[in-house]
């Protein structure tokens, strides 16, 4: 029988607050939670975004411009942070000291820096009982969450080696502010990939990461930062990951293939663009799972149930802070491999959300 990849959600759905009301908030988030029966009763944005809110949001919720007002309004159980990650610790500690839940979109920090402090809120809100989860809804999309769940079980057993392949087109880029991000692709765009390579390697210990960025062929001049990126991640008990972005990738039927190799067997599956699906080959058999949803946005979906579960039954959420921390440090050793021009050694990073060695 196939895992069950649906976002799960308590039976009592809490009350949420839309902090940033931007496209991917518009086009994902509330779209996600109106199809599984999640409330929405406030939405707080800059004056000249909260007035125009009033053909977005679901009837009967409140659009605010001052986060004071919106953190005092009693029916906002968990605020969903739609907002870019500067000042997200900042905005995370006001929430929780209003005493309300968090989802945070990713990348949930910017720096090491900001994690560490970002961790020590978490502990002070969850002393109080309030639950911080980061919205890495890649872990829910159908394919990438079928995958977790047939690593977890130990279909494939220990798991040897994950590998990506970017074969799609990138989104737009040049001209916006994503632009600006210096090595966009491993400072922002691949932080869903490092993160489901990190769970499917969890029980690792990653002690070299190497990354480099480049321009490709017929990459326009106006687009400032390298449309080209490879990662190799190797672990001390000898699995290894890699992640490719070949380009703006001239694919009709294209996809985000990928592959986690084991011991056991090997699962072969891709993302995107219509691609999705799963296969298992164990001792020559190969099964195919059917998926149910997509990405957009029932994995948007899914990281709002886990978080919500988590509070009603009283645990961490499986996307937690301190398990996104393994992700997070993952992606900053890749930054500083390809800022440093040469691989970063001797990490003694631990995959399973905590590091025993600084990222230079």
């Amino acid at each position: 029988m196939s895992p069950d990849v649906r976002p799960r959600f308590p039976e009592r759905r809490l009350a949420v607050g839309l902090l940033g009301c931007g496209q991917i908030a518009r086009t994902a988030h509330l779209p996600a939670y109106a199809a599984y029966g999640v409330p929405v009763v406030a939405a707080c944005d800059r004056p000249e975004v909260a007035g125009a809110l009033g053909g977005v949001l679901p009837a009967g919720a409140t659009a605010y411009d001052d986060l004071d007002a919106f953190l005092a309004d009693p029916r906002v159980e968990v605020v969903d942070i739609a907002t870019g990650p500067a000042g997200r610790v900042d905005l995370i500690a006001r929430c929780l000291d209003a005493g309300k839940h968090v989802l945070a979109q990713k990348p949930v920090v910017a720096s090491l820096d900001d994690l560490a402090a970002l961790e020590e809120v978490v502990a002070r809100g969850a002393e109080r009982g309030l639950r911080v989860a980061v919205n890495q809804n890649g872990r829910w999309a159908p394919a990438w969450r079928l995958t977790t769940l047939l690593v977890r079980s130990g279909a494939v057993g220990e798991v040897v080696g994950v590998t990506h392949l970017h074969d799609k087109p990138l989104p737009p880029i040049a001209g916006t502010p994503f632009d600006e991000i210096d090595h966009m692709l491993l400072a922002d765009y691949l932080v869903h990939w490092f993160d489901i390579t990190r769970c499917w390697l969890t029980g690792s210990r990653v002690d070299t990461v190497a990354a480099f960025d480049s321009r490709v062929p017929g990459q326009p001049d106006a687009a400032r930062n390298p449309w080209h990126a490879t990662v190799h991640v190797g672990t001390a008990g000898g699995a290894s990951a890699s992640i490719r972005v070949v380009g703006d990738a001239r694919a009709r039927r294209g996809g985000c293939p990928f592959w986690v190799h084991g011991t056991r067997g090997t699962i072969r599956g891709s993302i995107l663009l219509g691609s999705d699906r799963v296969e298992l080959e164990v001792d020559g058999t190969t099964t195919s799972y059917a998926l149910e949803g997509q990405w957009f946005v029932d994995g948007f979906a899914g990281t709002m149930g886990e978080l919500q579960c988590a509070v009603a039954e009283g645990r961490e959420p499986e996307n937690s802070v301190a398990d996104v921390a393994g992700s997070v440090r993952l992606g900053a050793a890749a930054l500083a491999a390809v800022r440093a021009g040469t691989p970063v050694r001797g990490l003694d990073l631990d995959l399973a959300g905590a590091v025993a060695g600084a990222v230079a």
